[in-house]
């Protein structure tokens, strides 16, 4: 299990070739790779910047990817999220998972790839046209989190 928050740029490509180094009794690897969009609004992006606090981030995300592991028996898991300026196009972030059926690799990376879109430790900040706004969490992104505190009760 790796969880790594980071300013430089990442190969998604090298980071899931190093993943696939499979752990026995491994039958499915799903991979995700968020991408950051160049219009919001209908407006250009220029940049995103993204803040978080270190310790506190990782923490985070380390009990995430812990009830993701309990939930699902995870056979291995990877979470990058990078921070600092970025521009449209690059990479934000990337979930990888391994377990021993299809299913489970694509409930738990959904389940990864809601809480980081919603409930993870990251500001973000959108600059365009010279304006620059503070990206607010949508209610599309808080019901799909919402759906996996649901199903444990």
């Amino acid at each position: 299990m790796a969880i790594k928050v980071q300013s430089n740029a990442f190969d998604a490509g090298e980071e899931l070739d190093r993943f696939m180094t499979c752990h026995d009794g491994v039958g499915a690897v799903v991979n995700f790779v968020g991408i950051v969009r160049s219009n919001s609004d209908d407006e250009p992006v220029d940049k995103l910047v993204i803040e978080h606090y270190p310790g506190m981030t990782e923490a985070s995300l380390q009990r995430i990817v812990d009830e993701a592991e309990k939930r699902w028996s995870l056979k291995n898991c990877l979470v990058i999220h990078r921070y600092g300026e970025l521009s449209p196009g690059e990479a934000i972030m990337m979930v990888a998972v391994q377990t021993a059926h299809r299913q489970a690799a694509f409930e738990a990376a959904n389940f990864l790839m809601d809480y980081l879109k919603s409930r993870a430790a990251f500001w973000k900040k959108e600059y365009r046209a010279g304006a620059s706004e503070w990206v607010k969490s949508r209610h599309e992104d808080d019901v799909a989190a919402q759906k996996w505190q649901d199903e444990n009760r």
